[in-house]
C-alpha cells in the first residue's frame, strides 16, 4: 500500500493549540496507521502547499486539510493532474462567521479542483452542495470519533460549569458571561479551558469578567489536553457550548463520552453530535438572556438535570471511536484511489 500524505496547517502538532480540527488530523492519522496505512504527516501554510505538493510521488493520494487547501486554489489546480487531492473540511472558510465573504470564491475553486471533500458532518456536506454547488457524489461525511471516559458523577447541585475551547469571538465566551452575570443569586462556578488565540478579544472577556464581579467564580485554566483534560471534563456537571457557530461540536462529544449533558447553541452540526433522545439543552446563539434562562432552569431544577443526565449516559454508549473514523475514511481514499 503507498503511503498516504496528510498536510495539515502549521502548528498541527503543538499541544498549546488542541483545536477539533487538529485533534481530528492527529488522531485520525494515527488511527489509520493502526489500520496498517503509512501515514505522512507535513505541517504547510496556504502559501507553501504548491511547493510541499511538488515533492509528494505522482499518482499518490494526499489529504489536505481545509484550513490549509481551501485557501490555494492555485496549488490544487497545479497538482490534480499528477496527485489525488482529498480536502478535508473542518471548517468551510467562506461560512460567513468564521472569515469575510471574499473566500466564497477562493474555496470553491480551491474544492472544485479537489478529486474528493471529506466534511466532519452532515451540516458541513450540505453547506457545501448548496452554496458551491459541489456534487453529492464527491462530498462524504466521515465524524470525529471519541474515547470513552469515566463516567463522570455529578455533584448534587449541577453547579459545576465547564467550556472548552479557543478564546475567539466565534465560540461565544462573552455571551456566556453575559449569561453568568446575571445568575449571581445562584451558586455556580465556571471553568474556561482554551488558549488565547485572539488577544484583543481575551482581553475584553477579562475586563468583562472582572466587571461583572466574577473573579472569584470564575477559573481560567488556559490549553489543556491528555490526562488534564479528561480530569476538567470528569469534574464538571454541564458542558457549555455558546459558540456562534460549529459545524460539528466535538467538544460536546468529549462530554457525552464521560456522560456530562451539554448546553450549547443551536448552530451547524452541534445537533448531529448530541444525537436523540437530547442529551442537553440548546438555546440560539447570541442570545445571552435565553442562554441564561437555560443555566436556571439547570441550575434549579433537579428532575431536569436527572433527566439529562441519564440520557448523557445512553449517548455515550452509541458514540463511536476513532477507529470508526479512520475505516470511514479509508473506505473514501480507496474510492479516490481506484
Amino acid at each position: 500500500m503507498s503511503v498516504l500524505h496528510l498536510v495539515g496547517p502549521t502548528g498541527l502538532s503543538d499541544p498549546a493549540r488542541p483545536s477539533g480540527g487538529n485533534v481530528y488530523d492527529v488522531r485520525v492519522a494515527a488511527a489509520l496507521q493502526a489500520l496498517g496505512r503509512e501515514v505522512s504527516v507535513v505541517e504547510t501554510t496556504s502559501d507553501s502547499l504548491a511547493s510541499v505538493l511538488a515533492e509528494v510521488p505522482s499518482g499518490s493520494i494526499v489529504v489536505v486539510d481545509g484550513l490549509v487547501g481551501s485557501a490555494a486554489p492555485a496549488a490544487l489546480k497545479e497538482a490534480r493532474d499528477r496527485l489525488r487531492v482529498v480536502v478535508l473540511v473542518h471548517l468551510p472558510i467562506g461560512v460567513p462567521v468564521s472569515s469575510s465573504g471574499s473566500l466564497l470564491d477562493t474555496e470553491r475553486e480551491a474544492l472544485s479542483a479537489a478529486a474528493a471533500v471529506v466534511c466532519t458532518s452532515r451540516w458541513t456536506r450540505d453547506w457545501l452542495a448548496a452554496t458551491y454547488g459541489l456534487p453529492q457524489e464527491r462530498l462524504h461525511v466521515v465524524p470525529p470519533g471519541t474515547d470513552k471516559g469515566t463516567l463522570a458523577e455529578g455533584s448534587s447541585t449541577g453547579h459545576r460549569l465547564l467550556s472548552v475551547g479557543a478564546i475567539t469571538p466565534v465560540k461565544g465566551h462573552d455571551v456566556l458571561v453575559a449569561a453568568l452575570a446575571s445568575l449571581a443569586d445562584l451558586r455556580w462556578s465556571w471553568t474556561l479551558v482554551g488558549a488565547s488565540v485572539d488577544p484583543t478579544h481575551a482581553a475584553a472577556l477579562w475586563s468583562a469578567l472582572h466587571g461583572a464581579g466574577l473573579d472569584d467564580r470564575v477559573t481560567l485554566a488556559g490549553a489543556l489536553t491528555g490526562p488534564a483534560l479528561s480530569a476538567a471534563y470528569a469534574s464538571a456537571d454541564l458542558v457549555v457550548l455558546p459558540s456562534r457557530h460549529e459545524t460539528y461540536g466535538m467538544v460536546a462529544t468529549e462530554a457525552l463520552a464521560r456522560g456530562v449533558p451539554v448546553l450549547a447553541s443551536d448552530v451547524g452540526g452541534v445537533r448531529e453530535a448530541l444525537g436523540t433522545p437530547l442529551p442537553g439543552l440548546l438555546v440560539p446563539p447570541d442570545d445571552a438572556v435565553a442562554l441564561a434562562a437555560a443555566l436556571r432552569s439547570w441550575l434549579t431544577d433537579r428532575p431536569l438535570r436527572s433527566r439529562l443526565q441519564v440520557r448523557a449516559a445512553d449517548r455515550r454508549t452509541t458514540l463511536a471511536g476513532w477507529d470508526r473514523t479512520a475505516t470511514e475514511l479509508s473506505a473514501v481514499l480507496d474510492l479516490v484511489g481506484r
